[in-house]
């Protein structure tokens, strides 16, 4: 199988028909052998009844359904997991990306080479200040800490090799990350393409301002995960040392102090308390590097969500 079309959504009856429509028609024009995943996060419209259908009619279209709301990154996890294509394309189900990019795309990574290509939208049709200033700000610093030359990490249309979603776990809500995930798995050629931004056709937008707070926490997360995930004691073995090292000094400096005059008040200098701040402080880290450890070592699957139906797959 050439490609294979991993679409989550949630609650999007009115666009389904249209897209699986355009995305058959190109495929069919070009001749590519393909599937298309549609993976219900927990809808509480007719979306589940609609891809019913659609499979019925058509042997490509398969279906996941998730018994409750689990997230965009749940979604796409267990889509990579089912995807067969040796391409594999992403894209969001509301009409505002264009499967007519799926050919270039699929070019890119079969003829260019290339682990990843992400979309950019360029030019887009929600520009508003709430949307364009944040994302701006979340899409340069996200390039500056990840040294990933990107200019939307946040599309959702790409397309990757199949070896490389099979190498990464997408979970909490790291799908705006992904590229961060496949540069830490080891795969480096990571491209960029210009896409179409088409504006909204049907329904309204499942994410609201808290995506940029949790966006920045997530990054801070991902790249702690990546550089420390498999040995956190080389992160707060480092600091705990430090911390009990300086406050180890001080104690020492107070102590002497004491020796040399013996009517000297430790309780009353603010070192003797900084010194068994950093004392405490430096244990602590180390408890938690050994907790880290044994979490890391013997951590079970980090997706946590129960699936109510399959089709086709």
């Amino acid at each position: 199988m050439e490609i294979s079309v991993v679409i989550p959504l949630l609650n999007e009856e009115e666009s389904l028909p249209e897209l699986c429509s355009w995305i058959m028609k190109v495929m069919d024009d070009h001749g590519f052998t393909y599937e298309i995943i549609l993976v219900d996060d927990g809808s509480t419209d007719d979306s589940w009844a609609v891809i019913e259908r659609l499979s019925v009619r058509h042997s490509s279209i398969k279906g996941i359904k998730f018994q409750r709301n689990y997230g965009k990154s749940a979604a796409l996890n267990e889509g990579f997991k089912s995807a067969h294509g040796e391409v594999v394309i992403t894209m969001d189900a509301d009409l505002q990306d264009s499967p007519d990019e799926i050919p270039d795309l699929r070019r890119m990574i079969v003829e260019d080479g290339y682990d990843i290509v992400s979309g950019w939208k360029k030019k887009r049709y929600d520009n508003t200040f709430s949307k364009n200033i944040p994302s701006k700000l979340f899409n340069a610093v996200t390039r500056r800490i990840s040294k990933i030359r990107l200019h939307d990490f946040n599309c959702g249309l790409k397309a990757y090799k199949n070896k490389v979603v099979k190498s990464i776990e997408v979970y909490g809500e790291m799908h705006r990350y992904i590229p961060v995930l496949v540069k830490w798995a080891g795969f480096k050629k990571i491209g960029e393409k210009v896409v179409e931004h088409r504006p909204r056709k049907y329904g309204t937008t499942k994410f609201g301002w808290e995506r940029f707070i949790n966006g920045f926490l997530d990054l801070a997360s991902i790249m702690f995960v990546g550089r420390f995930g498999k040995r956190p004691m080389h992160f707060f073995g480092l600091w705990g040392t430090i911390c009990f090292v300086v406050g180890l000094l001080l104690t020492a400096y107070l102590v002497i102090s004491k020796f040399i005059d013996p009517e000297y008040a430790l309780t009353n200098r603010p070192a003797f308390f900084l010194a068994l701040t950093l004392l405490l402080l430096g244990s602590q880290l180390f408890l938690a590097g050994f907790t880290g450890e044994l979490i890391a070592r013997n951590s079970p699957e980090r997706n946590y969500y129960l699936i109510e139906k399959k089709i086709g797959i």
